[in-house]
C-alpha cells in the first residue's frame, strides 16, 4: 500500500512557476513509477508527465514539453514537477500517481495508487 500526498499548487500569474511535490509513504518507493496527471473543470484526466523508478526516464505530454520538468528524489520518497512559463490552460487538479514499473508509464488506468490532488490556477 502506497499514500501520496500532493502539495505546492496555488494561485499564479501567467508566466510564473510552481513547484508540485508528492511524498509517497512505505518503504518501496523506489521500486515505483510515478506520473502526474491533470484535470480541469468538465474535461477528461490528462496525462502530464512520468518518470521511472530510477529517475532514468522521463516522458512529457506535449502541451507541457520544454515548461515542466519531473523529477524524484527516492532518498526522501518524494517526486517533484516543476512547472514554469504557465499558461490560463494549465489550470487544473493535478494528481500524482504510483505504480510498480521497470518503464515509464504513461496510462492513468495503468496506475494503482493515486494521491487527492492539489490545485493549480493561473490566471490571465
Amino acid at each position: 500500500q502506497v499514500r501520496l500526498v500532493e502539495s505546492g499548487g496555488g494561485l499564479v500569474q501567467a508566466g510564473g512557476s510552481l513547484r508540485l511535490s508528492c511524498a509517497a509513504s512505505g518503504r518501496t518507493f523506489s521500486s515505483y513509477a510515478m506520473g502526474w496527471f491533470r484535470q480541469a473543470p468538465g474535461k477528461a484526466r490528462e496525462f502530464v508527465a512520468a518518470i521511472s523508478w530510477s529517475g532514468r526516464s522521463t516522458s512529457y505530454a506535449d502541451s507541457v514539453k520544454g515548461r515542466f520538468t519531473i523529477s524524484r528524489d527516492n532518498a526522501k520518497n518524494t517526486v517533484y514537477l516543476q512547472m514554469n512559463s504557465l499558461k490560463p490552460e494549465d489550470t487544473a487538479v493535478y494528481y500524482c500517481a504510483a505504480t510498480i514499473s521497470v518503464v515509464v508509464v504513461l496510462t492513468d488506468w495503468e496506475y494503482k495508487y493515486w494521491g487527492q490532488g492539489t490545485q493549480v490556477t493561473v490566471s490571465s
